[in-house]
């Protein structure tokens, strides 16, 4: 999403970060860029003025100037202001108050208040164990009703039956009388939307307000609006008063203006983010993480909590067992590259791990994209039972009939083969003697950031909650590990692979087994 102005604002601090010296000159000619960076991400030009004045005041102060790393201190004030602009902690849903808690989705037509609404009772649901009821108070859209209640039977979320003619404050009225009586914890009232802001708009939304009695006013609106999204959101705060911001596709190839400029302007929380289609692609916006990787310094948090979310313990247990055995047949390569399709892919893992969001370029340029993953699971879903648990038997016609069944060639099975080969010799070497060398590297690890005592191994990190991971990140920089740095692992490198590279890396750090560049 931010990916433009993290290019661009990476570049702009990079150039100061290596310099000696900084000019009053220097930062103001880097503010320039900063600027024109933020514009040309869509951001709102008051916000702009704003951002640029509050850094500027900071950063000519003498004591940055005169600093012994003046341009890492305007890199700090830079990233400070930005989580200031997004708001310096993360605010999820309020369901404090007496049930059925009541939230009020609003939103102009086509900005994704259904699907948000499916996405929020999915995630109450299944998150927090509450019972929510669904409320379609959409009467003009057509079949709008009948699509909340379709989410509803796909997430086995209960929906208020549709009666047809009601006008959507009476819909709104019944839903919460419903909720009451089934004993539902929260109430979802997914209101109309129009292709604009118009006064009819805002009077039905104020009145279904003081029927319901809303505890939370989500306004949802699209990450791609840009400029509009000032209007829109200062309107809806002014007529109707929200609560919180919920911003939809997050995921796409918009510049993230609309992020920057709402939350300023309204001085409202984003809460939620919509990241992808299906119904569990909802995630809690941390403004603190984002401003992280904006300014490409990753996200290790997230990523840990990720993986926590998407990783089966059952089936990491089962594989670190056989991996105690130096075991790794290609069933188990197939689970490895489908649980990294499911934590966002190459792109997105990158993305989060600090010091590698310029590596994905360098990476799509080399082909090793996450085509590359769906292509190697396609090969392995085309072998037979007994192919996939003993590669050594795959001979020419047998490779001859997995290439006809997976669209493929013989040399993408054998780039397959030898990159499992690679894995596998490395599983046998990280499980081998005193414990293995992984669990050795952690507790080394675990050591220099002050966790002694762990039986020799790192804490287990998804059953830490987003605090204790966020205060783990700020003892592990305090330690020394910053973003993009280990310390005694020779640039980023784990000892004893063979210099800071995994074997069969072909040139890429920390990627086994991928093809060299042709």
């Amino acid at each position: 999403m931010f990916e433009t102005l993290q290019d661009r604002l990476g570049s702009i601090l990079n150039g100061l970060t290596g310099r000696g010296a900084l000019s009053e000159a220097d930062v103001s000619a880097a503010l320039r860029e900063v600027r024109r960076a933020l514009l040309e991400a869509d951001v709102a030009l008051e916000v702009v003025r704003s951002f640029t004045d509050a850094v500027r005041e900071k950063a000519v102060g003498a004591e940055i100037l005169k600093s012994i790393k003046p341009g890492q201190m305007v890199v700090k004030l830079v990233h400070d202001e930005l989580v200031s602009m997004l708001g310096s902690e993360g605010v999820s849903i309020d369901l404090n108050a007496a049930a059925p808690v009541v939230i009020m989705m609003v939103g102009l037509q086509g900005s994704g208040k259904t699907t948000t609404s499916g996405k929020i009772a999915n995630r109450l649901t299944t998150r927090d164990k509450k019972k929510v009821l669904m409320a379609s108070l959409d009467t003009r859209r057509p079949a709008a009703q009948e699509q909340l209640r379709q989410l509803g039977v796909q997430t086995g979320i209960d929906t208020l039956p549709i009666i047809a003619g009601q006008s959507p404050t009476d819909i709104a009225a019944r839903a919460v009388q419903a909720a009451k009586l089934g004993g539902h914890d929260v109430v979802i009232l997914d209101t109309a939307g129009r292709t604009h802001i118009d006064e009819p708009l805002m009077i039905e939304m104020a009145e279904i307000k003081r029927k319901s009695n809303p505890h939370e006013i989500l306004l949802v609106a699209d990450a791609l609006t840009g400029q509009d999204a000032v209007n829109l959101a200062r309107n809806f705060d002014e007529r109707v008063g929200i609560t919180g911001l919920v911003l939809t596709r997050m995921d796409g190839d918009g510049r993230g203006g609309a992020a920057l400029s709402m939350r300023a302007v309204t001085g409202k929380p984003i809460k939620l983010i919509g990241v992808g289609e299906k119904m569990g692609e909802l995630e809690e916006f941390h403004p603190r993480r984002v401003a992280d990787r904006i300014l490409g310094m990753g996200d290790i948090v997230s990523l840990v909590e990720k993986a926590a979310e998407n990783i089966d313990a059952e089936k990491a247990a089962a594989m670190a067992a056989k991996m105690a055995k130096g075991k790794f047949d290609l069933n188990d390569l197939a689970d490895q590259l489908a649980q990294m399709q499911k934590m966002g892919g190459m792109g997105g893992i990158m993305g989060l791990m600090p010091g590698m969001a310029g590596m994905k370029d360098k990476m799509s340029a080399a082909g090793l994209d996450d085509k590359l993953f769906g292509r190697q699971i396609a090969i392995i879903n085309s072998m037979t039972k007994a192919e996939r648990a003993n590669p050594d038997i795959l001979k020419h016609s047998r490779k001859k009939r997995i290439a006809a069944g997976s669209g493929t060639d013989a040399s993408d099975i054998n780039k397959l083969l030898k990159m499992h080969r690679q894995m596998a010799d490395m599983m046998k070497m990280m499980g081998g003697k005193k414990g293995g060398m992984m669990k050795q590297m952690m507790g080394g690890l675990a050591g220099k950031m002050g966790l002694g005592g762990l039986g020799g191994g790192m804490p287990d990190l998804s059953k830490m909650d987003p605090k204790q991971l966020e205060a783990l990140a700020k003892q592990a920089e305090a330690a020394g590990i910053k973003p993009g740095s280990m310390p005694g692992l020779g640039g980023g490198g784990l000892p004893g692979l063979g210099g800071g590279r995994l074997p069969g890396l072909g040139g890429l750090p920390g990627m086994p087994g991928l093809p060299k560049k042709k």
